[in-house]
């Protein structure tokens, strides 16, 4: 049939872009099989899905990355810091739990030299000699977050208060950055409020993300020209990004090549949230915003022959 003349269910076999929805079915699939090759207990809806969050460690691939994990909770509780365990830590799908699985083993093993592999493949520099690795790092002084859930990038890899750090956030399933909780929550039109601080409400409770934009020269450029606040949908890329920035970082946005949330190409090249965001940073501190594949990592790993888990880890994730 000519395509001109097709219905919207024909016409949408013809989208030349990947759909995300695809791609979570081939994780959901993967989960799936993963949990039930192990005779786990998974919810009842949800095959792909543990039964109960206190099942947590067995979506961890490792037994040591687990008690590793369960060390630091500890170690951080003691000390009056959080270590925050997400709500859906016990989905097959959870992205904290892929970032346990792909990088826990190397801190575990202390071999961090696939990691160091992917990250110099992806175009960013390592940080230094620093073999650190924090999962889960925050700073309440940053944003003047006093209370709440203060900001939280997923891993740092370096000293986070040595310039020269990467600020890594992990992404699988997930079909865009956080947005903001005010304007979700309906108490916010979402309006710009560059010329008026004033009317941000989060502002407003001293928080200074906008004071940090204006600090990192974010609003002299594209940021100025919309007509709707830029926090209110990707309110999480550039409070990380900011964090990373305050720290003399780089943000680095670690990815499934698979989904095409974050990037991907087609007919009219690349697009996807990131290509779209990085316009909006400024010109000069582009470099520091990044970009590495959860394949690109898997295929360094690989590449050294000495973690046999990551073809578990393949299996689980169902990279081919």
């Amino acid at each position: 049939m000519d395509k001109n003349h097709a219905n919207s269910r024909q016409r949408a076999r013809t989208w030349q872009y990947p759909r995300h929805k695809h791609f979570e079915e081939q994780l959901r699939q993967a989960a799936k099989e993963w949990f039930a090759a192990r005779q786990y207990a998974v919810h009842p809806r949800y095959a792909f899905c543990l039964a109960e969050w206190a099942d947590w460690h067995k979506n961890i691939i490792v037994p040591e990355v687990a008690a590793y994990i369960e060390n630091i909770r500890d170690e951080r509780a003691n000390a009056g810091q959080g270590f925050p365990l997400h709500d859906y830590i016990h989905h097959g799908l959870s992205s904290q739990s892929l970032l346990f699985n792909l990088v826990g083993p190397l801190i575990t093993s202390n071999d961090l030299d696939p990691l160091r592999q992917a990250v110099r493949s992806s175009g960013l520099t390592w940080p230094g000699l620093s073999r650190q690795c924090t999962f889960e790092y925050e700073d309440r002084a940053v944003f003047n977050e006093d209370s709440g859930q203060p900001t939280s990038v997923d891993l740092v890899i370096g000293e986070p208060e040595t310039a020269g750090s990467l600020f890594v956030e992990c992404k699988l399933k997930e079909t865009g950055f956080g947005g903001c909780s005010v304007f979700g929550g309906g108490d916010c039109d979402g309006d710009n409020p560059v010329g008026d601080f004033s009317r941000c409400y989060l502002h407003h409770i001293g928080r200074s993300y906008w004071t940090l934009l204006q600090k990192h020269g974010f609003l002299k450029g594209l940021v100025t020209t919309d007509s709707t606040c830029i926090m209110a949908n990707h309110y999480q890329f550039f409070r990380v990004a900011l964090l990373a920035l305050e720290k003399g970082g780089t943000f680095v946005l670690l990815s499934d090549e698979r989904s095409p949330t974050f990037s991907c190409q087609g007919p009219a090249g690349e697009r996807g949230l990131m290509p779209l965001l990085i316009r909006y940073v400024p010109e000069r501190l582009r470099a520091r915003v990044g970009r590495m594949s959860i394949q690109g990592v898997v295929r360094a790993i690989e590449a050294s022959g000495r973690h046999q888990w990551i073809g578990e880890f393949k299996a689980k994730y169902g990279i081919v």
